[in-house]
């Protein structure tokens, strides 16, 4: 054992061993959830049940859906996909 190199200290790290405090929480937050959304507390959540819920909730969303506008036509994406790959001989080829 040096005097310039002292070991550190092993840290302290007690597990509960009784409780699961990350458990209960998400147990918790779950609840909340089927409070927010109007399910019954027997019956488990259904992603049918909740599908199409966020959506109507934020503005710009909603909006979104109700525009029905779609990101990106495949004709538009394939048409930039060979712009590029045309940009890309020419700049590395140098001739047309």
């Amino acid at each position: 054992m040096g005097l310039f190199r002292q070991p550190k200290p092993r840290r302290f790290h007690h597990p509960c061993i009784y409780v699961d405090e990350r458990k209960e929480r998400l147990e918790r937050l779950r609840e909340q959830a089927r409070e927010d959304l109007g399910l019954p507390r027997e019956r488990p959540v259904r992603p049918e049940d909740i599908r199409g819920k966020i959506v109507g909730q934020t503005t710009h969303l909603r909006r979104r859906k109700e525009r029905g506008t779609r990101a990106w036509h495949p004709a538009v994406l394939l048409f930039l996909v060979a712009l590029l790959a045309f940009l890309w001989y020419v700049l590395f080829n140098g001739k047309i």
